[in-house]
């Protein structure tokens, strides 16, 4: 999966914050919701602009960022 057609980051949109492209969706927020228990089905059927696709891009760009230590550390109070 290339994320990057479908993830972007731009300073004047949501303070640069990753987002999927055409959209305001940031990719925090999808997974906010998603963490709150919502479906895939439930993001596609609320937000028009979003595709499966976009949603696998976000896994992506989260797997390819977590791989390369680009995340808050240290984790879970760990020292």
């Amino acid at each position: 999966m290339d994320w990057h057609k479908y993830i972007t980051s731009n300073p004047k949109v949501l303070d640069g914050k990753p987002t999927v492209k055409g959209t305001r969706l940031s990719v925090e927020f999808i997974l906010g919701l998603m963490a709150n228990g919502w479906t895939e089905a439930a993001l596609l059927e609320n937000y028009e602009r979003l595709r499966a696709v976009h949603i696998r891009a976000i896994y992506g760009f989260m797997s390819e960022n977590i791989a390369a230590g680009r995340y808050p550390q240290p984790l879970g109070g760990l020292k």
